[in-house]
């Protein structure tokens, strides 16, 4: 039996690491072109208690150790103009070290003989075929089919998978994200990179706020942040990035213009990222055959525990097949019983952290969470 995996995010590229590592057959269809298609997003933390084990489950530990970021852990907390609240250096703690997502998807890309992930495969639809004995067709656009005994949906918030096993749907949150980056900062943008400093900056306000990290290359990767109905990201022309740009830093009148730069004083930019998310605590009855990883089981607003979440989905999946060599049902089972209960904990704590971040006490309230940890 081979594993079919929908997406070559982080959680599938573990599962199929950690599957290969034990002699499972696996074959992942990913949309994208090739691995180097789009940039991959920013700099994650990877976590002890799950972001970790799950690399060291795939062997991959030497090589995530180097990738980290050093120094990528100082933390610094800003008032609208600039005045610092909480200026935390990077301790070297081994509990959260700072990695680009795009150089931990090499890594686990490289780690996969070349034949594993299909390339430019985006999947239309997926059908049971007999569902008693879990069988699943797939339709790719280019119009091939594929039919599996083992389907796993690791293919983000909008999984084609999905419907397999559930109705739910991903509902916008409120909150809207804007995304930026500025490149040579500490030449071309040197007082933002002073604001910035060597890690991650966040200046917050109930309703909205300006976080950014610097990330390796002399990069600063900025996420504003706005607590806003659907109706104004879509009154905003973000084809016109100039203009969107303006008019996103009108919402921070009155601030620092070494923060507000981080919003118009860019080289790539400003795009929008409307934050959506399933509903908490999100289940779905055992069907034969198919399961989900990462935001496909379980999407949630950022917290930082998305990326960490889906590599231990990955992992554990991984384990309980190998575990249940004979009996894939008994292995989803063992795998999303484990999955439900966590998912849910964490959608719950991500409440927490939005609160804390734009609630009414920010950015109070996020620095006595972090001065009393």
């Amino acid at each position: 039996m081979t594993v079919t995996i929908i997406g070559a995010g982080l959680g599938g590229l573990v599962l199929a690491r950690v599957l290969h590592v034990h002699h499972v057959p696996v074959v992942i269809y990913e949309a994208e072109a090739s691995a180097g298609a789009r940039t991959q997003g920013g700099q994650l933390d990877i976590h002890q208690h799950n972001g970790q084990p799950a690399l060291r489950a795939a062997g991959l530990t030497a090589e995530f150790r180097a990738i980290i970021h050093e120094g990528g852990g100082a933390n610094r907390i800003l008032d609208p103009q600039g005045k610092a609240l909480l200026d935390e250096p990077d301790t070297g703690d081994d509990a959260r070290p700072e990695v680009l997502r795009g150089d931990l998807r090499r890594i686990l890309i490289e780690s996969l003989p070349a034949d594993t992930i299909r390339w430019g495969k985006k999947l239309a639809s997926a059908a049971s075929r007999d569902r008693g004995r879990g069988r699943h067709e797939l339709t790719f656009t280019d119009g091939e089919t594929v039919t599996t005994d083992l389907l796993v949906g690791a293919d983000g918030a909008w999984s084609k998978v999905r419907p397999l096993l559930s109705d739910a749907k991903p509902e916008y949150v409120g909150i809207t994200y804007v995304e930026t980056y500025q490149y040579d900062v500490d030449e071309r943008h040197a007082p933002s990179a002073e604001a910035v400093g060597a890690g991650s900056m966040a200046a917050l306000v109930p309703g909205q706020g300006i976080t950014a990290h610097r990330e390796a290359g002399d990069v600063i990767h900025t996420y504003v942040q706005l607590t806003r109905p659907a109706e104004w990201a879509a009154g905003i022309d973000f084809g016109d990035p100039a203009g969107a740009a303006a008019r996103v830093a009108a919402e921070f009148d009155g601030w620092a213009p070494e923060l507000t730069a981080l919003i118009t004083d860019i080289e790539v930019g400003p795009t929008l990222r409307m934050i959506y998310a399933l509903p908490d605590g999100h289940r779905w009855d055992r069907v034969p055959g198919v399961t989900l990883v990462g935001d496909a089981a379980h999407l949630m607003a950022p917290n930082g525990e998305g990326a960490n979440l889906a590599m231990l989905d990955g992992a554990e999946l991984a384990q309980a097949i190998v575990a249940h060599p004979d009996d894939v049902e008994a292995a989803l089972a063992a795998y999303e019983a484990a999955m439900f209960p966590r998912s849910e904990a964490e959608a719950v704590d991500t409440h927490v952290i939005l609160d804390l971040c734009l609630g009414d006490r920010a950015p109070y309230g996020l620095i006595d969470f972090l001065t009393s940890a």
